[in-house]
């Protein structure tokens, strides 16, 4: 979602501060500003659309100063406007923020009341105002900040910077995650560590309700009563060479093409030398397993619900994020709760792992970033070794997701007595193929792109799938939606007649992802249906199913050979260079598309 930077530097910022927000780009944005303390006065710049436009004006109208704070907005309230734009001013402070104020509207009227009114439609500048009128009753900027936060209800991340201080910069969160940097120095803060890669490794997390105070000399940190606390600092490496496009047109094909690498890594810190997991989890005292996640980390969820049930035979259920708590859940005391976010920091996510604390056995998380909020939180964090992934439409997690989610279903078979250690190592055996096979795929799909100029052309897609290969349609459906904007949805190949049949016809494509398996017979009838009445269907399978089936189709693609449990992984990689290609041809933006942000920390 929106991107905070700030620097308390010793040489002119702007320039910093644009280039940390270009790292940030990948979180999504419709607009974006810097401000700075010039000659002890707060100056801004602000524009809508690309950080280009933002860069643009910097050309023209140059901002001076060594303390600065930038921001990328994603818009949430008001639209995307140079009003709506951070940083926001009230009397001598400016402010950035992620999140939402919930009560910005009662703030508002007791502002309004005081003659102070603001000129945006944000909820942000609401902080600003109020933090301004404490300043101009003479408090200094940290009794201002310490007298404004109790009144804030919602979540936030915080920076801001004040007029007439050039060493002076404080931040604060509640609900979304903010990082202070150490240097030799400067001080710098970030809304992940990303945004603050180039400047320095040394890195401490505030923890939930924590605010600081931070000059060059360091930071005085403060938690949620006030008091002075320590936090931990700690070195993070981040690879550059895993945050630019490596000779790629966009980072999403990069990140395809990082599959089979960053899988195995996976597979190789999960499996040990003898083919069996090793993870740091006891499933024999399990009687349940609650997954829990949005958007594509949901369809890797449900995936790894049919390796839990059948692999390992104990009952597993999956809820999306957003509608968990609100249906109240029951909960058992011997249930393992598993919730998997890339981010590390979706606010639904983390609303319901923190719902869930006390009322399961255990809880463990699935995550892309180990330092993330939900990774501190859980029992236990199990990181999935993607590295960073910067598209938007998240592609090498998912599959590094199910990695670690299927080591999981083989030790929880192989603990609870569901099957042997020879049949778990033999599961485990043809899992490690599973890189190979990808990066077979990947040099074998040339058909692809050619196919996907014609998808190009419709304008509603259905995808089709049986077993586990039905939430991984829905996976490919939400890809080709996400970067194409085709209206695109997914069915279960035997509910295809049970009411979504009447959308077919001959201007309607129907992708059907059937592997060689034991369903296969089912989901040819089921695609046979499609084609009686006229429908294009695109069949992805391997040349045994293709040469069963493939009569009369409109295209197919051959995909390697694989053993069934596993089809997910590897047929995961047709779903996302379709939705590529798709993309590609109809000129979207693939890395950022439209209303769409990576990390969404506001529910």
């Amino acid at each position: 979602m929106c991107g905070i930077v700030g620097v308390l530097g010793q040489h002119e910022v702007a320039p910093v501060l644009v280039e940390a927000l270009k790292r940030l780009e990948y979180r999504g944005y419709d607009s974006a500003g810097i401000a700075t303390v010039t000659d002890g006065r707060i100056t801004r710049r602000r524009a809508v659309g690309k950080l280009a436009n933002l860069s643009d004006l910097l050309v023209h109208q140059p901002l001076r100063g060594q303390v600065g704070i930038g921001h990328t907005r994603w818009a949430t309230h008001g639209a995307a406007t140079e009003a709506n734009a951070h940083p926001h001013t009230g009397h001598g402070v400016a402010v950035v923020h992620n999140g939402i104020i919930e009560n910005y509207r009662s703030l508002s009227e007791g502002l309004a009341e005081q003659g102070l009114v603001p000129q945006s439609q944000t909820d942000t500048e609401i902080v600003a105002l109020l933090i301004g009128a404490q300043l101009a009753a003479g408090l200094a900027p940290a009794d201002a900040v310490a007298a404004v936060l109790p009144q804030l209800h919602g979540a936030f991340a915080l920076c801001m910077i004040f007029d007439g201080y050039d060493d002076l910069m404080i931040c604060a969160r509640r609900g979304s995650p903010l990082v202070i940097g150490h240097g030799e120095g400067e001080m710098f803060v970030g809304s992940d560590a990303i945004a603050l890669a180039p400047l320095t490794d040394r890195l401490t997390y505030l923890d939930e309700g924590d605010w600081a105070v931070l000059t060059r000399a360091g930071a005085v940190i403060h938690d949620a009563d006030g008091v002075v606390v320590t936090r931990v600092q700690q070195r993070v490496a981040l690879d550059q060479a895993r945050i630019d496009k490596a000779g790629y047109r966009h980072f999403m094909a990069k990140e395809i093409a990082e599959q089979p690498v960053v899988f195995d890594a996976a597979l190789s810190h999960y499996l040990g030398a003898d083919g069996l997991p090793q993870l740091p989890l006891d499933f024999s005292g399990f009687d349940r397993i609650v997954l829990v996640a949005c958007g594509t980390a949901s369809y890797a969820c449900h995936i790894a619900k049919y390796w839990f049930e059948q692999i390992a035979r104990i009952p597993a259920e999956i809820d999306v994020a957003s509608e968990f708590r609100y249906r109240a859940p029951v909960l058992s005391p011997r249930s393992l709760a598993i919730f998997v976010s890339q981010s590390g920091e979706t606010a639904d996510t983390l609303a319901a792992l923190r719902h869930v604390r006390g009322q399961v056995a255990q809880v463990a998380a699935v995550v892309n970033v180990p330092t993330s909020s939900i990774a501190r939180e859980a029992d236990i964090a199990l990181p999935i070794f993607a590295g960073v992934e910067v598209g938007v439409a998240s592609t090498k997690a998912f599959t590094c997701q199910l990695s670690v989610l299927a080591a999981m279903a083989l030790q929880a078979a192989l603990q609870r007595g569901a099957q042997s250690a020879d049949e778990i190592a033999a599961l485990a055996a043809d899992l490690r193929l599973v890189p190979g096979l990808i990066n077979a795929s990947l040099t074998g799909l040339e058909a692809i792109a050619p196919i996907a100029r014609q998808l190009a052309q419709a304008r509603d897609v259905l995808f089709l799938g049986r077993g586990a290969m039905y939430p991984l349609a829905l996976e490919a459906a939400l890809k080709l939606k996400e970067i194409s904007y085709i209206h695109a949805e997914a069915y279960a190949s035997g509910e295809l007649k049970h009411g979504p049949i009447a959308l077919i016809d001959a201007d309607v494509p129907v992708v059907v992802m059937a592997p060689r398996d034991a369903l296969f017979d089912k989901t040819v009838s089921n695609m046979q249906e499609v084609m009686a009445r006229h429908g294009k269907v695109l069949l992805i399978s391997d040349a045994e199913g293709i040469a069963e089936a493939g009569a009369g189709v409109w295209h197919s693609l051959a995909m390697p050979s694989v053993a069934p449990v596993w089809a997910p992984i590897l047929y995961a990689i047709p779903a996302q260079l379709l939705a590529y290609h798709t993309a590609i041809a109809k000129g979207t933006d693939v890395d950022q598309p439209r209303n769409l942000a990576k990390s969404v920390t506001v529910e």
